[in-house]
């Protein structure tokens, strides 16, 4: 098992979804996106990623079991590559995807304050390429200060 920490898969799952949402904002509709190779790949990436975070968050009893719904929905996208529904990617991506990060962030709210900071300092220059990830955790980072 990975020495990473619940705080780090956390942080995972953060950058993943806003990457996602980075991405799709761009689009109108699945098909549009499918018909973007890169874009199309990138989000069905960050969706691995959004599921192998969470299955190991699921192990170390850090979320729900209702949250495996997003494990399953990442086994789909690995082992059913060749029929990935992309209306379905859509749908998550557009209208079920912004609770589960709500539901990170409030995750996250609850860690200790000191380490939260030294791990979005790593987050930050982990993803210094990519300005509206920078953004994205430099506001997580202010509403994390303005609560505490």
């Amino acid at each position: 098992m990975s020495k990473r920490s619940t705080l780090y898969f956390l942080l995972d799952i953060y950058v993943a979804i806003t990457k996602i949402e980075h991405i799709v904002e761009r689009y109108d509709n699945a098909q549009r996106l499918l018909h973007d190779f890169m874009a199309w790949d990138s989000v069905i990436r960050e969706f691995e990623i959004v599921g192998e975070a969470s299955n190991r968050l699921l192990r170390m009893e850090e979320l729900e079991e209702r949250h495996r719904v997003v494990v399953d929905f990442r086994n789909i996208i690995i082992h059913h590559y060749f029929g990935i529904d992309a209306d379905e990617v859509w749908e998550v991506a557009t209208q079920h995807l912004q609770t589960f990060k709500h539901i990170i962030v409030e995750k996250l709210l609850t860690e200790e304050s000191d380490a939260l900071l030294a791990a979005i300092e790593d987050f930050r220059r982990q993803n210094d390429y990519l300005p509206f990830a920078i953004a994205a955790l430099d506001r997580f980072k202010e509403k994390l200060l303005k609560k505490g």
